[in-house]
Formats: C-alpha cells, sequence, structure tokens
C-alpha cells in the first residue's frame, strides 16, 4: 500500500476548498490545503462576495442619510457627507476579520495550509511552491477568475478600465461609471457607486439584464434600475475600448449589427462574466482534461474521471455560486470519507444583492413551461404586505410556480428588499417537496416580509386575501 503526506489535499481555499478542507478533517481524515493566496477565503472573502455586500451596506446607509429619505419617517439629517476611505477601510476590516477566521478553523480542525501555487507532477503528486507532496485524494476547488473582453484592456492599478476587483477599491467616485454587463456583479458594483453620486450606464449584449432568471422578476428590476437611476442599454455590444487623460471612450453598436457610437466615461467595469481557473494546474499530467466550457466534469459524487481525483466548485459544470461550492465541498469530503455526500443542484438559490434584492431558486416560469404546460402561479405584491408598507419600501412582488396537477413547487422567484433572506424558506420547503398548498397553509409571524410568500402560494389556487 501506497503511503502519502496526507489523506485528502485541497488545492484552493474558497468557499468551497476551506470548507471541503475541515470537513474532511472532522471526519479523521489527515488534511492539508493549498492556497497562493496571502490569505484564506479565496476569490468571495478577499475580493468578491465579502467586500462587494460591505460596499453594498455602506453606500445604502450614505443613500439614506444623505438623501432625505428618512425625513418622512421624523428623522432630519444635515450634512451627511462621504469618507470612502472609511468605507473602504471598514471593508478592510470585514475581509481581514472573516479570513483570519478561516485561518483560526484551519488550525483548530488541524488543517495544514500549503502556501503557494499548485500544479500537477502526477494523479497522486502536487507540486506547491518549492514543495512536492502526494495525497490519496486531492479535491480541485481553485473557483473562476473574471472573464476578460476582447478589445477592452483592464488595468486594476490605477487605470480608468477595471474589473470586479479594481471596482471595490476605486480611490474616488467616478463622476460617470460604464458597466459593461448586466448581471448579478455590474448592477451590485454599479449600485454601490450609483449610491456614492456616480452617473451608471450599464451596457448589456443581450436584450435584457440578468440572464438566466425569471422573465417577469427581469423586467420588474429593470423598470425599479431605472427609476433609481440607472441607464441600461440593452442589446448594444462594446467593440473597443480607448484611454485618455484619465477617462475611457468605448465603441458600442447594436448587437444585431448598425452604426457604431462612442460612450465617455470617468470609469469602466468590465463584467461579463467568469471563467474556470484550471489554467497552471497542469491537469494534463494527472490524466485530466477539460471540457469546451474549460471545465473539470465530475459524476453525481464529484468524481473525476481520474480515481482519487475529485472537483468541485467553479470549475465544474452549474451555477458559479459560493454557497454551492460549500454544499459541494462537504459532499465531497463526506464521499471521500465512505459516507453519503449529496448536493441537490435543483434547488440551489440565487441572490442579487441590490436594493431590492433578487432570488430564486428551482425553476423560472419559463423553464417550467417547457418542461410542461401544466403549471400553476401565483403572485403577491409587497405593496399588499403590512410590515412592507409600513417601511415605505413596496417594489417587488412574490412568485410561486407549482405543478398544475400536484401541487409540487417548481420554482419561487421574488424581488424585494429582503428577498435575499426570505428565499430559504423556499428553498427549504422545495427541498422536502413541498406544495404550494403546504406553504400557504404553515403560519407565518405578523408582521413580516416572508407573508408575501404565504399568499403567493394561496394565489397558486387563486385564494389570497390581501389582494
Amino acid at each position: 500500500m501506497a503511503n502519502f503526506d496526507y489523506d485528502v489535499l485541497v488545492i484552493g481555499s474558497g468557499p468551497g476548498g476551506y470548507v471541503a478542507a475541515i470537513r474532511a478533517a472532522q471526519l479523521g481524515l489527515k488534511t492539508a490545503c493549498a492556497e497562493s493566496r496571502e490569505t484564506l477565503g479565496g476569490t468571495c472573502l478577499n475580493v468578491g462576495c465579502i467586500p462587494s455586500k460591505a460596499l453594498l451596506h455602506a453606500s445604502e446607509l450614505f443613500e439614506e442619510a444623505s438623501s432625505g429619505a428618512l425625513a418622512k419617517f421624523g428623522i432630519d439629517v444635515q450634512g451627511a457627507s462621504l469618507n470612502l476611505d472609511q468605507m473602504h477601510a471598514e471593508k478592510a476590516k470585514a475581509v481581514k476579520e472573516l479570513t483570519g477566521g478561516i485561518e483560526y478553523l484551519f488550525k483548530k480542525n488541524k488543517v495544514e495550509w500549503l502556501k503557494g501555487s499548485a500544479a500537477f507532477e502526477s494523479a497522486n503528486s502536487v507540486r506547491v511552491g518549492e514543495r512536492t507532496v502526494t495525497a490519496k485524494n486531492i479535491i480541485i476547488a481553485t473557483g473562476s477568475s473574471v472573464t476578460p473582453l476582447l478589445g477592452v484592456e483592464v488595468d486594476n492599478g490605477g487605470g480608468v478600465i477595471v474589473d470586479s476587483t479594481g471596482a471595490l477599491a476605486l480611490p474616488k467616485v467616478p463622476g460617470h461609471l460604464i458597466v459593461i454587463g448586466g448581471g448579478v456583479i455590474g448592477l451590485e458594483l454599479g449600485s454601490v457607486w450609483m449610491r456614492l453620486g456616480a452617473k451608471v450606464t450599464v451596457v448589456e449584449y443581450l436584450d435584457e439584464i440578468l440572464p438566466g432568471m425569471d422573465g417577469e422578476v427581469r423586467k420588474e428590476a429593470a423598470k425599479i434600475f431605472k427609476k433609481q437611476g440607472f441607464a441600461i442599454r440593452t442589446g448594444t455590444k462594446v467593440t473597443g475600448a480607448k484611454t485618455a487623460n484619465s477617462k475611457a471612450t468605448l465603441t458600442v453598436e447594436p448587437a444585431g449589427g448598425g452604426a457604431a457610437e462612442w460612450i465617455e466615461g470617468d470609469a469602466v467595469l468590465v463584467s461579463i462574466g467568469r471563467r474556470p481557473n484550471t489554467d497552471g494546474l497542469a491537469l494534463d499530467k494527472a490524466g485530466l482534461q477539460v471540457n469546451a466550457k474549460g471545465q473539470i466534469e465530475t459524476d453525481h459524487d464529484f468524481r473525476t474521471s481520474v480515481p482519487g481525483i475529485w472537483a468541485i466548485g467553479d470549475v465544474i459544470p452549474g451555477p458559479m455560486l459560493a454557497h454551492k461550492a460549500e454544499d459541494e465541498g462537504i459532499a465531497c469530503a463526506e464521499n471521500i470519507a465512505g459516507l453519503t455526500g449529496i448536493v441537490n443542484h435543483d434547488v440551489i438559490p440565487s441572490v442579487v444583492y441590490t436594493h431590492p434584492e433578487i432570488a430564486g431558486v428551482g425553476l423560472t416560469e419559463e423553464q417550467a413551461r417547457e418542461k410542461s404546460a401544466e403549471v400553476k402561479i401565483g403572485k403577491f405584491p409587497f405593496m399588499a404586505n403590512s410590515r412592507a408598507k409600513t417601511n415605505r419600501d413596496t417594489d417587488g412582488f412574490v412568485k410561486v410556480i407549482a405543478d398544475a396537477k400536484s401541487d409540487r413547487v417548481l420554482g419561487v422567484w421574488m424581488i424585494g428588499s429582503l428577498a435575499g433572506t426570505m428565499i430559504a424558506e423556499a428553498a427549504l420547503a422545495m427541498e422536502f417537496g413541498a406544495t404550494s398548498e403546504d406553504i400557504a397553509y404553515t403560519c407565518h409571524a405578523h408582521p413580516t416580509h416572508s407573508e408575501a410568500l404565504k399568499e403567493a402560494a394561496m394565489a397558486v389556487q387563486g385564494k389570497p386575501i390581501h389582494i
């Protein structure tokens, strides 16, 4: 029997990787995690989910204090001003606390952190920095990085054109921010800088923003964002960019072809998607290949085609979401330990942390109707929800999609200020195979926003109370 340095080696310490390492160690496996960053946590904690949410929260507070929106509640705020350096400092503090927390959890669970970039030397050996280690099982959890746009060169080191990492650290509020891409990241970071005073133009190649989300929710979101001040140009292709005198000029044209025009901005955010991080791993030395999208294919248990090598998170097919990676990390570690680790990929919630928030789980209405013409839809507006009305925060609605015969919930989509929190109830219900009637007859506390989900479920049967 071969002697290995570790039972499990995880490559990458993002949400999938660090969770997989901790779970493997909890199950009694000698575990190490290879990470080239100076801090643990991957993109999400360092330059993604966490810092962006810190800025979203801070910018929302600033907008409330400076816009006069609180006056209707009897709160008069005078002379609110922006200290952007302090806002960035508070963001950095949150990141440091959370990345340091993972380092503590590694020590607590006896996970060894191997510092350095990792590359395969064989199916069971990996070079990490200047050291080569062997492992009986290797989990690839290297995440994803920003997809580049041909003809638009990003320079995060103080340049005018940045990606999401650069947009999290702009040293001043741009007069005009152009966001290339109307997806989640672009809209979230566009929201941050618009609240802080920037004019924001979103340029999206497709006909609608937020591709992949429920069509009705997408339309409602576009309407609300335009009301907030976003200039949204859909069906528009960016063909080039040039910078001069601390400004950028984009060349754009209709996606279907047509005359070119130019848009000038003080900053440009390139946000057209992400791609798997597989370059530099020397996968060929391990006997692995990637598919046409650069992903590593796995089976239901996260095994690759090479025995002993597993993969999770953004490097495998499926939505690139931190919580998906976390669940896969736990399941993968459990499978390695001989347990049964399962992830229900039909019930993975998605959230956009704009204001209002947008969230969904399961099938969109369009997807449900493609699978079966027999679906029932129930909707309930936050305008009719007592808590939302009391808070004067009534934008949006909840939508429940159910099978017409069995009444089983196929999908739930919502747009509202607490949608990101509310979607958990819908995901739990779907995980247990709930019907719309199950949700409708579950007592919900009053007055809460979550009553809108109950009423949307009642509306599937055509019997909501408050509309």
